[in-house]
């Protein structure tokens, strides 16, 4: 979890300097996993010219290889906003392999990414003018960051692409510029053994690359903090809430319904009062975790992501009981505020916890740590209320 300044935050337990002299193979994967006899040796393959993207071609000993430029047009940035929405979100790859950023040669540096194309485009637009190579992973459409995390960024798959791309042949050094951010999945000294190939972490932002590179690539301290500013969190916003969006489709039609049994003012009148009321405490739930969450992430109270929504899921919720207050007439009115005020908390607190997957607060052994706890308490306190907003029907 995150300490002090919540905008800025240290990636641990890393070595983020180049590491070719260790002769140790990393556990966590097997020699026999990148070895393979001669015959069994993976052939060349280079991406398709005819992605909509590529701008023409470099002439290369292996063959013919896109050439892309920095420059991005209507279509990639129409791409990239239907991602965020979550639009053909799992789709939105290009193919892997080598491509040409404007008039490389083989002297010039060769960077390496994934095979998300946001990832990609993000890359080639921040080298302005400039003429690399750049080397991309199968990494079934996943962030670099997520990629290694989930080990479709590794060694394995970084040492199959130095082969099957033919890079070996396109230029005359041995050396690899790595996003810092895939130092989770990628064991330098073993790509070095297996591939020859010298793995250097680049800086964090694409954006400071050519820094970098002027710099003889040196990394600045700047360059290695990951900062995560309002900005940053609000274009992870429209995912959370598309994927909370989905299952609200089932939810608030049976919440309206079910408001509408009991009581006596007749189905479509108790359906109009406590089943629209249930439908806009439900609403704000989802707001409130999916929206203000990550917005106020840095002044929510607590380190946990589930006490920071369940902090503000009670805030929401005594809001809720505050605008509700005139219906607190009765017995079954009653139980249906107290129901709301376990309600809300407990799916705000959800939806907070599922920002831990964006976030540069968490660790891996935090969020499991976390989600022992925080999630039999949210599916407990959601459970409670429903229980108490059903009877407030049966009551009524």
């Amino acid at each position: 979890m995150g300490k002090g300044k919540n905008d800025q935050s240290r990636l641990q337990g890393q070595n983020l300097q180049t590491s070719d002299c260790c002769s140790k193979p990393s556990p966590l994967i097997s020699i026999e996993s990148i070895c393979r006899p001669p015959e069994e040796k993976i052939q060349v393959s280079l991406p398709s010219l005819d992605q909509p993207f590529v701008i023409g071609s470099i002439q290369t000993p292996v063959g013919m290889v896109p050439q892309v430029s920095s420059s991005l047009i209507w279509k990639d940035h129409l791409g990239t906003f239907r991602a965020r929405w979550g639009v053909g979100r799992m789709r939105y790859t290009i193919e892997p392999g080598l491509y040409a950023l404007g008039q490389p040669d083989k002297d010039v540096p060769v960077l390496v990414t994934a095979n998300y194309k946001m990832s990609f485009d993000c890359l080639r637009e921040a080298m302005p003018c400039r003429d690399v190579w750049i080397l991309v992973l199968d990494t079934k459409g996943i962030n670099v960051w997520c990629a290694a995390g989930k080990g479709a960024f590794g060694t394995k798959e970084l040492v199959e692409h130095i082969e099957s791309s033919g890079i070996t042949k396109v230029v005359t050094h041995r050396q690899l510029i790595l996003p810092q951010l895939a130092g989770p999945g990628v064991a330098a000294h073993q790509v070095k053994r297996f591939s020859g190939f010298k793995v250097i972490y680049g800086p964090i932002r694409a954006t400071d690359l050519t820094a970098f590179l002027d710099a003889g690539l040196n990394a600045t301290p700047e360059m290695r903090c990951k900062t995560f500013t309002m900005w940053e969190r609000v274009v992870l916003i429209p995912m959370e809430l598309v994927g909370a969006f989905k299952p609200s489709l089932i939810i608030m039609p049976i919440l309206f319904l079910l408001g509408g049994f009991g009581g006596q003012e007749g189905f479509w009148a108790n359906a109009f009062n406590y089943g629209l009321f249930a439908v806009l405490a439900f609403l704000s739930a989802v707001f409130a975790g999916a929206v203000l969450a990550p917005l106020l992430l840095p002044w929510l109270p607590g380190r946990a992501f589930s006490m920071k929504g369940l902090a503000l899921g009670l805030i929401v919720g005594l809001i809720l009981t505050a605008f509700r207050g005139g219906y607190l007439t009765d017995l079954s009115s009653r139980f249906e505020i107290l129901a709301w005020m376990g309600l809300v908390p407990a799916v705000t607190a959800y939806l907070a916890m599922n920002f831990t997957g964006a976030s540069t607060y968490t660790s891996l052994s935090g969020v499991k740590k976390e989600m022992r706890w925080a999630l039999p308490l949210e599916i407990g306190i959601g459970v409670i209320g429903l229980g108490l907003w059903i009877g407030s029907r049966f009551i009524a």
